[in-house]
């Protein structure tokens, strides 16, 4: 059985913002491109990563006691620099699939940005493309019915 890596499943070319963009800017990307996580950039190195909902909590906490008319003023002004996890857990895209995932599990998140041996930013693993790999496993195994999962008892 092959060994999956990480370069095989991730997403390449992932896209990612600056530090100084705003959180309304952030949460349109996130929401008009599907997805739930980007890696914030600074002069091409990662600094960060920030989540949708780390946006969906900046713009609660922007809410919470604020009149309506500084409510726009201050998202307007909140940067992703502000909400954004500093310094995140990452992986090599030589890595397999299971040091992703323990990862993951490890530190309670759900995904990866995976940086080359020099530090640049190739890709993005995330739980979604963990679950597809164990989906395609999944078909191919009712596929092949021949052996019976180990956990059920034979008669």
């Amino acid at each position: 059985m092959r060994l999956e890596l990480v370069k095989d499943w991730m997403t390449r070319e992932p896209i990612t913002v600056g530090p100084d963009v705003t959180v309304l800017d952030a949460g349109r990307l996130m929401v008009d491109r599907t997805i739930r996580r980007l890696p914030v950039l600074e002069q091409d190195e990662l600094v960060g990563i920030v989540t949708y909902g780390d946006v969906r909590g900046a713009r609660a906490a922007a809410v919470a006691g604020t009149d309506i008319w500084e409510l726009g003023n201050s998202l307007a002004r909140l940067t992703i620099r502000e909400i954004m996890t500093p310094n995140p857990v990452t992986i090599t895209p030589d890595e397999t699939i299971g040091a992703a995932a323990r990862l993951m599990l490890k530190y309670m998140i759900g995904g990866l940005p995976v940086l080359e041996a020099r530090g640049r930013l190739v890709g993005i693993i995330t739980e979604s493309d963990i679950f597809r790999l164990v989906v395609r496993d999944w078909m191919r195994s009712e596929e092949d019915p021949s052996e019976p999962y180990a956990h059920y008892e034979q008669e």
